[in-house]
């Protein structure tokens, strides 16, 4: 391996580093987010007795997004999130029998 190469490795791998740390960020956001979710949809639970689907998709979608942040962070994917990706579409489809 020649100095031109090492030296273009290590620059790939501290543009990777920034990102990483910028999607770190934007885990902690999404996780803050996601806790007024879950605590919006209980809220809605005690009031009407049942789940707000709309507020369901809204959260399934999110962490989704969460997992491919983490798996990106992780160095286990090299295909960077959202917004330089499409946004993911849901792993699992929400499940509208959740009982208490």
């Amino acid at each position: 391996m020649n100095i031109k190469n090492a030296i273009a490795e290590r620059k790939n791998i501290i543009t990777r580093l920034i990102f990483t740390v910028l999607f770190l960020i934007v885990f902690e956001i999404i996780k803050l987010i996601l806790h007024l979710t879950v605590f919006c949809q209980f809220v809605y639970c005690l009031v009407t007795q049942g789940h707000n689907k709309v507020l369901m998709k809204f959260s399934n979608k999110l962490s989704t997004y969460a997992y491919k942040i983490l798996r990106y962070v992780t160095l286990n994917e090299n295909e960077m999130p959202f917004p330089f990706n499409e946004f993911p579409h849901d792993i699992e489809p929400d499940n509208n029998d959740v009982k208490f």
